[in-house]
């Protein structure tokens, strides 16, 4: 979606604005011996409660109001009342919703106490990563130089990218072009449009670049049992930074 009107920015602010105090509201409620279920309906209350719909249902029919995943499922993880929370989990929490006819979309990857040392590491460096992202991307640049920003970042810091998985449009509906990879991939050259919403979320692995789909037809897990974390946000492009959209305070 390109923003062209004060309409469009009020609606695009007001579901960004939505999504982000979902994920802040299902981040602060997250404990140790809760089903992922529990969360996914604390993330639905949340979402009703301001008038917004679940964008999976909504364009997917997925069978949760969330996606959360854990530890080596990199995304789309369904809530499920016999998945429970452990000590020291990396927990990714996923938030997207429509309201008015504006779609946004958010998340981000946590670890519950006692948090191991390396495993703090990989949540800084991916919000690092989303950080590279959000300086480099401006209107006018091709998305692999994003790509290319952020790979080199990754793998500096010794991680790799998950390169089936990356930023994309949205605004108008979940997914939109264009795809914004997180991997230099030089084929890729759409530009990014002055005004144009879109998601910048990089996903990290400790060994692999490969995701696999489980037999539930969603889940993606990583292919060698890796772990895998995740940052996004929405953002509005402008020729200098962009605008957050989605923002949280975590």
């Amino acid at each position: 979606m390109v923003i062209s009107n004060q309409k469009d920015l009020m609606g695009i602010m007001a579901i960004g604005r939505i999504c982000g105090l979902t994920l802040q509201h299902m981040i602060e409620h997250a404990e140790v011996g809760m089903s992922t279920a529990e969360l996914d309906t604390i993330g639905a209350s949340f979402l009703a409660k301001h008038k917004a719909r679940s964008a999976p249902i909504l364009a997917y029919r997925f069978p949760g109001h969330t996606c959360i995943s854990i530890n080596d499922e990199a995304a789309h993880g369904i809530p499920s009342k016999d998945k429970i929370i452990q000590a020291g989990d990396l927990v990714n929490i996923d938030v997207s919703a429509e309201k008015d006819g504006y779609w946004a979309d958010c998340g981000m990857s946590i670890c519950m106490p006692p948090i191991a040392p390396e495993r703090q590491k990989m949540l800084d460096t991916t919000r690092a990563a989303f950080d590279v992202a959000f300086e480099t991307a401006k209107a006018g640049m091709f998305v692999f130089e994003v790509g290319r920003a952020v790979e080199k970042f990754i793998v500096r810091n010794g991680y790799q990218v998950l390169d089936q998985l990356g930023g994309h449009g949205v605004g108008r509906g979940i997914h939109e072009a264009p795809s914004i990879p997180n991997w230099y991939n030089r084929t890729m050259r759409q530009k990014l449009e002055e005004n144009g919403v879109v998601t910048l979320e990089p996903f990290l692995s400790t060994r692999t670049r490969v995701v696999m789909t489980m037999p539930d037809g969603w889940t993606l897990k990583t292919s060698d049992g890796s772990l895998a974390t995740q940052y996004e946000h929405t953002v509005i492009i402008t020729k200098n930074k962009p605008i957050l959209v989605t923002a949280i305070d975590a």
